[in-house]
């Protein structure tokens, strides 16, 4: 048996990414010299196209705001607490629903429904519902209860917004979680019966394990939609009171056409870019390096 070389495939490999290199060149590294440019600059709308060089005085000003620090706690806490919000109701549901999926399929489709609403209408339908002086809801609680509650105010605001992302994006998980549950092989499951495992040991033991690299990826990708959380939280409230609810995507917006510092913007969508680059490349070299370790 014949092996081809890395050597005589690399004119191959050269020819195929071309194209996917020349996307990347144009599309993204044009914007980012771009952003680099502007991030050690002192630019504003009349000098976008002649910026001032003034070195790193822009990552310091964002550096030392307080609310550029308050609007990262947010979406660190928004960002977790939502994916694994979403996650654990998407499993729990894949999982239980699961033999009424198969004999109607048609639920599937329903269930997926909040997914094809822009996050904005959410936001906008959320804040008709839920506002403290015209909403329905609050109205309802205190015709029958007596007690008005504030749910965009100062103490409930966060989880609120929390619980709206959490009900959009929950059908998300849902339909990850159910394609791996389906996935795994029946004759796994029937052989744990024959040796006596009971349903909840089969789960825990067998079928969780199989879906384990499902339910990493579904976590971190609702943990980066959350951290980047800006349509329903800035329809919903803004940047709420005194900045409370100010996503870090809203900080870099208010910044950018609010304030008018451009620079400002860029240096924190770059000090934005180079967390993330260094998360995915830490969480990429642990995985090739338990893959490693397990070949």
């Amino acid at each position: 048996m014949t092996t081809t070389s890395p050597s005589a495939r690399t004119p191959e490999f050269r020819l195929l990414a071309t194209p996917l290199v020349l996307f990347l060149l144009v599309f993204l590294g044009f914007p980012a010299i771009v952003n680099l440019v502007y991030s050690v600059s002192q630019v504003s709308f009349e000098t976008l196209r002649s910026p001032q060089l003034s070195g790193f005085s822009n990552f310091a000003a964002v550096w030392n705001d307080t609310s550029f620090w308050r609007s990262v706690w947010f979406s660190l806490r928004f960002g977790a607490l939502t994916a694994l919000l979403e996650c654990g109701l998407g499993l729990f549901l894949a999982i239980f629903l699961s033999p009424l999926i198969v004999k109607r399929s048609w639920l599937l489709a329903i269930l997926m429904l909040p997914l094809m609403v822009a996050p904005a209408l959410v936001g906008l339908m959320y804040r008709l519902v839920l506002h403290e002086f015209v909403g329905p809801v609050p109205h309802y609680l205190w015709i029958w209860f007596g007690t008005g509650v504030s749910f965009l105010g100062p103490g409930s605001a966060f989880w609120t917004l929390a619980a709206v992302e959490t009900l959009q994006w929950t059908p998300f998980a849902l339909l990850l979680f159910y394609m791996a549950y389906q996935a795994i092989p029946a004759d796994i499951g029937e052989a744990a019966a024959i040796d006596g495992a009971g349903p909840l040991r089969r789960l825990w033991r067998i079928e969780l394990p199989l879906m384990a690299p499902t339910i990493v990826a579904a976590l971190l990708i609702r943990f980066i939609d959350g951290f980047r959380v800006f349509d329903n939280v800035y329809v919903l409230t803004g940047s709420g009171p005194g900045g409370a609810t100010a996503s870090l995507s809203i900080y870099i917006y208010e910044a950018f056409f609010k304030q008018g510092a451009i620079g400002k913007a860029v240096a924190a969508s770059v000090l934005l870019f180079a967390a993330s680059f260094a998360v995915l490349y830490g969480l990429n070299a642990l995985a090739t390096r338990r893959k490693g370790a397990t070949a």
